[in-house]
């Protein structure tokens, strides 16, 4: 897991900060680093469930990452969330079921080289971008790139191209990729017992199947598969809004497995590190408990009041292809979040932002750059940020988890959301 060795003044410092500050677990990293100590059989049975496949499959390569003073790298780690839905599993949740995916969630958690702050940056899976040429790491087929695609069909030649594609948009390193797929979500909310979000109205989206009152509700199951998979419901009844209700579920969740229940239950903790691993396909760098427990330690190090939460600026998508009228281009300001990203600096608004190293790699923002020319010009200069943008789609971990915000849009054959939930009393809710 790199050379880092985190800096501490003193273990008194380290005591009085850990009592007093909360911290963030991504997903997994709790559970799986406590259930580390809980005997070789348990370590052995869960280690075996966890799947790898290469990194980067695109052509080219990535450049290395530019260390600090102290010669420290940063750690960038792509969280992809799959829609495939190939297996018995993924097949009963509903929908199409058959080969193929798409990359239904795109976080990239960058780790700052001194451990001092994260930055979780959400890629609309709606984005238009020139995709690399990837080597399928199936058929070993090599797919030639595409003049313009979704950024989300590039999970289809695996995870090692999604990889590729988001280092080609952002020209940020990406060091190790976690994969988990609809079934992993599903049952890694039935493990925690449910996970308690809040709607600020009725909502039914008729293509997701999610129906709730306004109001507080346990998720568990499909139920929470519907809230994490609206395009509809939420926002502006685009990717943006689905983005912004995950980014709330996300921080429910980190709540729920810090919880006393959750955390000093060790059958509550096999069970979720069980359905979580199952459902995990990692690079052959974190193929194992032992370095998703390393990694996971480290974020949980990161006070919780220095990791933000954001979305990749964007615009409409208003070129000539029909065919992306509904879709997005990275707005100009993409490129500057971008460049803030790869100089490491920080955009929690507290404490010193990192030095930016002695230089920025050329192709940083490139893609986005080419893509954005069809953006509106209208768009803010590209400056680049040094604290956590204060828009809609900027989520505080430190916060806690808010509403989410129903559309008034006529997103769906009914009208709005909340006018689809009045027309259609016969169709039970997902939760009560």
């Amino acid at each position: 897991m790199g050379d880092h060795q985190p800096s501490r003044d003193g273990a008194d410092q380290v005591t009085k900060q850990r009592r007093r500050r909360r911290r963030i677990v991504l997903w997994l990293g709790v559970p799986l680093a406590l259930l580390l100590g809980a005997g070789a059989y348990v370590y052995v049975d869960l280690d075996g469930n966890i799947r790898s496949s290469a990194l980067f499959s695109g052509t080219g390569g990535q450049a290395p990452e530019t260390k600090d003073a102290a010669g420290r790298s940063p750690e960038n780690i792509l969280v992809i969330g799959s829609d495939t839905r190939d297996s018995a599993a993924d097949c009963a949740i509903g929908g199409d079921c058959g080969p193929g995916a798409n990359a239904d969630v795109e976080m990239l958690v960058h780790l700052a080289a001194d451990r001092t702050n994260a930055t979780v940056l959400s890629i609309p899976r709606d984005v238009v971008m020139s995709l690399p040429g990837c080597t399928d790491p199936t058929t070993g087929q090599v797919h030639p790139g595409a003049g313009q695609a979704v950024i989300t069909s590039s999970l289809q030649y695996g995870p090692g191209c999604t990889v590729a594609a988001v280092h080609q948009l952002t020209g940020i390193t990406v060091d190790h990729f976690m994969m988990i797929d609809f079934s992993g979500v599903v049952n890694m909310s039935d493990a925690v017992g449910g996970v308690r979000v809040c709607v600020d109205n009725n909502v039914y989206d008729p293509d997701s199947h999610l129906k709730l009152t306004a109001g507080t509700h346990t998720l568990q199951g499909l139920a929470a598969l519907e809230f994490l998979r609206t395009r509809h419901g939420f926002g502006d009844g685009s990717d943006l809004g689905r983005e912004d209700a995950q980014h709330i579920f996300l921080s429910a969740m980190v709540q729920k497995l810090k919880s006393a229940g959750t955390l000093t239950n060790p059958v509550t903790l096999y069970s979720l590190a069980s359905a979580a691993t199952k459902a995990l396909t990692v690079d052959p760098a974190l193929n194992g408990l032992a370095d998703l427990a390393d990694l996971a330690n480290q974020l949980n190090d990161v006070p919780t009041n220095r990791i933000t939460f954001l979305t990749t600026p964007n615009s409409p998508y208003t070129g000539a292809d029909p065919v992306f009228a509904q879709d997005l281009v990275p707005a100009p300001g993409a490129s500057a979040v971008f460049r803030a990203i790869l100089a490491d600096r920080s955009f929690s608004g507290t404490g010193s932002p990192a030095a930016a190293p002695p230089s920025t790699p050329p192709n940083a923002g490139k893609a986005a750059d080419a893509v954005h020319t069809t953006a509106p010009q209208s768009a803010p200069p590209a400056t680049a940020p040094t604290t956590a943008p204060g828009d809609t789609n900027a989520l505080n971990a430190a916060a806690a988890p808010g509403c989410a915000k129903v559309s008034t849009e006529d997103t769906t054959a009914f009208g709005s959301p909340v006018q689809a939930f009045a027309q259609n009393p016969d169709v039970p809710n997902s939760a009560p």
